[in-house]
């Protein structure tokens, strides 16, 4: 599978929509942190060091490749690959920002549905990503737990018995694991709540991040939660942990929009209607501004005050309209004016107006 092959296929697996509760949970995402035994950290790596981390992690996935129990993962070594196309891995989320910015020893093996990934020489030597559709958390860590295990038969993790995995930061020595979900609460912000009720997920061991996770800011009202904990805990108590939260802020957030069609009904329609209109005749639209009104339509769809917009679609447009992705379509660099002229066509297009 070439890039051109996995860039030219605009839905990946965790965009579908189908997963439980996707109509509030974009996705769960588990990643796993592991470092190989008796080689130096990324960060003090040479690149006969880095080669071999390269090496083995090549074996590794040929190994997994063979079982084929999770699908093909192919190879891309970021020294072959373009700053364009390592930014289209970010926009599709599978990749991190960090991996984005890119280096000569780095890579990443992502299989062709873009549910499963493994980030090499990042900040650890492996990163072990799964994404699903909608909450769930459980199978996909099922799913990353197996790769993990794959993995291990052909690699020598760095772990000791009383700490566990052995990883550069040490908020990830431990499991190792990091479980989030992406999560819309356009309700909570409307309403007001979305602060109170972020900073009680703080004191509840989670953290908020944004859009592309740690670094990262929210936009059009996404947010990213995830554990912070990942020493003296078992996986599944800590995923278990995490699903119980989102669960509440999903019903926080249903009682939210209840509220704004029982009080704020009509405007909340305006407002709803308002972006609907602008982005089926804008001509010109800029990334921050679409995100937001991309929001606004994917509540209205979602109560029913719009005509029913797809899931898929909606969640198709985060990744399309992004600067790289928009290059990537076009075959050409473009000047921010005309990522922001073609950006609004694409929307117009995918909403069903010319």
């Amino acid at each position: 599978m070439s890039l051109q092959e996995l860039f030219d296929q605009t839905i990946s697996g965790w965009m579908d929509g189908t997963g439980p509760s996707s109509d509030i949970v974009i996705s769960s995402r588990i990643r796993l942190a592991r470092n190989i035994e008796g080689l130096p950290l990324p960060h003090v790596l040479d690149a006969e060091r880095a080669q071999e981390v390269i090496e083995k992690v090549e074996r590794a996935v040929d190994d997994v490749n063979k079982r084929g129990n999770l699908g093909h993962l192919k190879m891309y070594l970021y020294k072959d690959i373009s700053a364009l196309e390592r930014q289209i891995l970010v926009e599709k989320h599978l990749v991190s920002p960090a991996l984005g910015q890119g280096c000569p020893n780095c890579g990443a093996a992502v299989n062709k549905e873009g549910t499963v990934s493994i980030l090499i020489n990042e900040e650890d030597h492996l990163r072990l990503q799964c994404l699903q559709s909608g909450l769930q958390l459980e199978e996909t860590w099922e799913l990353c737990s197996a790769l993990d295990d794959g993995l291990e038969e052909e690699i020598e993790y760095a772990f000791q018995e009383k700490y566990g995995y052995l990883t550069a930061c040490p908020t990830n020595v431990g499991t190792g694991l990091r479980g989030s979900v992406m999560i819309h609460l356009p309700g909570l912000v409307m309403t007001g709540q979305v602060g109170r009720i972020l900073n009680t997920v703080g004191q509840l061991g989670l953290a908020v991040r944004g859009f592309y996770g740690e670094g990262s800011e929210a936009a059009g009202n996404i947010f990213q939660l995830s554990n912070q904990i990942t020493l003296g805990h078992e996986e599944e108590k800590m995923i278990e942990n995490l699903e119980s939260v989102t669960r509440q802020i999903f019903e926080q957030e249903q009682a939210a929009r209840e509220a704004l069609m029982s009080s704020a009904k009509t405007n909340m329609e305006d407002r709803v209607w308002r972006s609907y209109g602008v982005l089926t005749n804008a001509r010109i639209v800029k990334s921050t501004e679409a995100l937001q009104l991309l929001s606004d339509i994917r509540l209205g769809s979602e109560l029913g005050v719009l005509p029913s917009i797809g899931t898929k679609t909606l969640n198709e447009l985060l990744v399309i309209i992004r600067p790289a992705y928009l290059q990537w379509l076009a075959g050409s660099s473009l000047e921010t004016e005309e990522r922001d002229h073609m950006r609004a066509g694409i929307i117009r297009e995918k909403l069903g107006k010319s």
